[in-house]
């Protein structure tokens, strides 16, 4: 699959949507798909689209980082790509335009990040989020920076330490979407919020957005570059190592003490 086809960029009247299109890898965040997804949201920025839908082809929204992709990383290897992760998750937040996430299946670790980190977000009754490193060897350090800010503490923590997947209605409860819909209901319900969201002048939303971000978000560049580092170096350790390689052969992992 091309750079180009691994995320579509279409167009509807003032909304852009962007589309994960890796079915197969379950919209794996390999370093190609992040890239693409990056040029994306840099080509939303430059048009004078006034909102952006973030969504997925396949039964799942998108799984997180490709262990495939990480597992034969060193150290520097892994915090350049989430280096590329957090300059993602960052520029969703930057662009002018209102971004809503259309989640349908599962959207877990790095997946669950990009829900936290668009501005909006709808589900389908089948959507599930979680951060599954704690129940593995590669904790969700990163993922966990913007999911904190939507959820509150009590619930990242639950979420975080037992690995767990929360479903739709929890999530809405909790913070993590704006609300849940059914499936079949899903793309009515984006395009309703997305339009009241994107009234007004878009010069003011832009600069609304931004400020928003600047005074919600003023700890978050320094949980990021902690996060990232210690995300990084702990895809070095045992446990991280074997939850991969186990992941890769689909074996059953053996902890090492």
């Amino acid at each position: 699959m091309t750079h180009e086809d691994s995320v579509l960029l279409t167009r509807d009247g003032a909304t852009l949507t962007v589309t994960m299109n890796k079915p197969a890898r379950r919209n794996a965040l390999s370093e190609e798909h992040l890239a693409a997804l990056l040029d994306a949201f840099e080509q939303a920025a430059d048009s004078d689209a006034s909102g952006v839908v973030l969504a997925a082809n396949g039964p799942v929204f998108s799984a997180g980082h490709d262990f495939a992709d990480v597992a034969e990383r060193d150290h520097e290897g892994v915090a350049r790509l989430l280096e590329l992760c957090t300059r993602l998750m960052r520029t969703i937040q930057s662009v002018p335009q209102v971004v809503i996430a259309r989640v349908h299946g599962l959207a877990t670790a790095a997946g669950c990040q990009l829900v936290a980190s668009c501005d909006l977000a709808v589900a389908g009754q089948s959507a599930g989020f979680a951060l599954p490193g704690g129940k593995g060897g590669w904790f969700c350090h990163t993922p966990a920076v913007p999911v904190a800010r939507a959820v509150g503490r009590k619930r990242l923590m639950e979420m975080a330490l037992t690995g767990e997947t929360v479903d739709a209605a929890t999530a809405e409860q909790w913070g993590l979407v704006n609300r849940v819909v059914p499936d079949a209901e899903l793309d009515g319900a984006v395009a309703d919020l997305l339009d009241r969201a994107t009234r007004g002048s878009p010069a003011s939303k832009a600069l609304g957005k931004r400020t928003l971000y600047a005074q919600l978000d003023r700890p978050e560049s320094e949980a990021y570059d902690v996060a990232l580092e210690v995300m990084a170096e702990a895809s070095q350790s045992p446990a991280a190592k074997e939850g991969m390689a186990a992941f890769l052969a689909k074996r059953k992992p053996e902890w090492p003490e």
